[in-house]
């Protein structure tokens, strides 16, 4: 499928048009080692919602794909997944996997007609944070959920007690004009690092029994690369990526010796 333009009118356009033209070809490229980062911590939030085989299951911000298609192992042949996300070329690249259990789809959640009770359970591993307006998708996530369903989610804590983002940021800010730290609940990746808040969301969409539980693990970062290829890595990510983007390269060259 090729790759379709944001629309500049939809409720979560910035956020399309982000994941479209600028973070989903990046992920793309890191696909393998992000994954390898992060996939632990999706893997133990599927364990705790407890996905059956047979279940029909909504995968949220999918991304590449790598957990809709260990959703649909684990539903079987029985069951099935639906994986939607914003960006087109992450999508590119979770259908070639081919899982006959496993659809994906281009679509807002805010927005999206996700219809009425379909979901025995539903899932997303970091994609929950990039909502303009997180009561109305949360809300339109509580109606596709059947009565009995559950919905689990993992999502970042604050900046401070993530060092791989953290860290490399640090680094280059001496050197470059960093730009504006965004409002903490701003669409973002720790757009939900307030767990309170958060429950609340949750509670106003419609959910009940509403639990948190803080997870701090140690990550693999850039597992098996090259001293160089981890810096390049690490200034992909977070504040450090914002500053690369708008460096030339000279200054991108100071900025990958402060990482280094």
């Amino acid at each position: 499928m090729s790759e379709q333009p944001a629309d500049e009118q939809a409720p979560n356009a910035e956020q399309a048009k982000y994941w479209n033209e600028v973070a989903g070809p990046k992920w793309v490229a890191l696909d393998a080692a992000i994954n390898g980062q992060i996939e632990p911590l999706g893997i133990q939030a599927m364990e705790r919602v407890g996905v059956k085989p047979g279940d029909s299951v909504l995968d949220v911000g999918c991304g590449c794909g790598h957990t809709t298609h260990e959703l649909g192992r684990r539903v079987g042949d029985g069951g099935a997944v639906l994986g939607l996300d914003l960006s087109e070329p992450m999508l590119e690249l979770a259908r070639g996997a081919g899982s006959k259990n496993v659809e994906f789809r281009v679509g807002d959640v805010q927005s999206e007609d996700l219809g009425e009770e379909l979901y025995d359970r539903i899932f997303s591993r970091f994609g929950v944070m990039f909502f303009a307006d997180p009561a109305a998708a949360f809300a339109n996530l509580r109606r596709a959920l059947r009565p009995a369903g559950r919905m689990v989610f993992i999502c970042w804590q604050e900046i401070g007690k993530n060092p791989w983002m953290a860290v490399p940021g640090a680094a280059v800010a001496p050197l470059v004009e960093m730009p504006p730290r965004p409002s903490p609940h701003a669409p973002g990746p720790f757009a939900f690092a307030d767990a309170e808040r958060v429950k609340g969301i949750l509670e106003e969409s419609g959910f009940s029994k509403v639990e948190y539980e803080g997870l701090e693990h140690s990550l693999a970062i850039g597992q098996g690369m090259s001293r160089e290829e981890l810096v390049n890595f690490s200034l992909q990510m977070g504040p450090a990526g914002a500053a690369m983007r708008e460096a030339d390269e000279n200054l991108r060259g100071q900025l990958r010796a402060a990482v280094d």
